[in-house]
């Protein structure tokens, strides 16, 4: 039951039929399928036993949860913590009214529910831009999901760019992720040892990207993943998830269930801020498991530069080298990298080797 073979095979042409029916996996489900398509299948050893599912171990992990009311000091410090040993950390008095989260969520659901027909309207292929984005064209696995992706490259809520249906909930959202992020910003600079407005100085994290996931019941839910495991290729992702779990991040070599919690909003440690740390903190690497219960419905709101500086190299924090701890990697550009994340950032390959200095 491994999965298909990369090239010249009949999983192939079925996803790209898949992939011209623009009906996406919602499509599938509501068709009746009893058995999932070749192409969504997975090889057994991406199911890796080592996992918090076990109760024991998952009474021993105690995941990172930090107040945004608290002490200053305090929140740092939580901050640098869970930055280094987890990659992510969840959050509480974040600011963001519960109701806005649920008519975020609401939202998702209400465009990925629509006639097909209005949809459609809004597919591409294309990973930017604010259409559909079916990012399954791995033969080796496609994941159980569809994805509305709503791009503000410059950080400006674009109303138009935004469908109607969830236009108004993503605009009352945003009012709060955006300060949110901005304080995040400054409280990780601090958390590195850097001057406050170190990452907002260089727009480090201007760009939005909301990737509004939309994973449905799945039929075979032990052949298949909801998403496969990456880190993120960005600076700081803002997660928000309905009650359906599913997420797990690879921590200490075991993948760690992270339960839903009502009312908690979750940060995740990106790739660039690895780089710009030198290796201080870690991004993670994480997935989604599918299920038989659905739909886990998400939002992942990625930041990272704007456009017009997509050929800026980003390289270690000056203050965070020396002779004794010298860089890392090499000054990496967003262009660059995600020339390179395209080719190597999913099923668990990490692109963050491939910007290392040698020697």
């Amino acid at each position: 039951m491994g999965g298909c073979p990369r090239a010249e095979n009949p999983c192939a042409e079925d996803l790209k039929a898949f992939l011209e029916s623009r009906e996406g996996v919602k499509g599938l489900v509501d068709s009746g399928i009893t058995k999932i398509p070749s192409f969504f299948i997975r090889s057994p050893e991406t199911f890796s036993p080592n996992s918090s599912s076990d109760a024991t171990l998952a009474a021993q992990l105690q995941i990172p949860i930090i107040d945004l009311k608290g002490a200053e000091s305090e929140i740092v410090e939580a901050i640098r913590d869970a930055a280094q040993t987890w990659g992510f950390f969840r959050m509480v008095n974040h600011g963001v009214p519960i109701s806005t989260m649920e008519n975020m969520i609401d939202a998702i659901r209400q465009f990925h529910e629509q006639p097909l027909e209005v949809k459609k309207a809004w597919y591409s292929r294309n990973e930017s831009g604010q259409k559909i984005v079916n990012c399954n064209t791995n033969t080796k696995g496609a994941a159980w999901r569809d994805t509305l992706a709503l791009e503000f490259p410059d950080g400006d809520i674009n109303e138009q760019a935004i469908p109607q249906v969830c236009r108004k909930a993503t605009n009352e959202y945003m009012k709060y992720i955006i300060p949110l992020k901005e304080t995040l910003s400054e409280l990780i600079s601090e958390a590195l040892g850097l001057r406050r407005d170190y990452l907002a100085s260089n727009e480090s994290m201007k760009r939005a990207l909301i990737q509004c996931h939309y994973h449905p019941p799945c039929p075979q839910p032990e052949l298949t993943l909801g998403t496969a495991s990456h880190t993120d290729p960005s600076f700081l992702t803002i997660l928000l998830e309905n009650n359906i779990d599913g997420l797990q991040v690879l921590h200490q070599d075991q993948w760690v269930d992270v339960p839903h919690r009502h009312g908690h909003l979750i940060a995740v440690i990106g790739d660039f801020l690895q780089i710009v740390s030198n290796d201080k903190f870690r991004s993670v690497s994480h997935r989604v498991l599918s299920g038989r219960v659905g739909p886990r419905i998400s939002a992942a709101c990625c930041f990272a530069p704007t456009p017009a500086l997509k050929d800026k190299p980003y390289g270690a924090a000056e203050e965070l080298v020396s002779s004794e701890n010298p860089p890392i990697y090499k000054p990496t550009s967003l262009h660059q990298y995600l020339s390179c994340y395209r080719l190597n950032g999913k099923d668990n390959r990490l692109v963050l080797p491939h910007f290392k200095i040698s020697g």
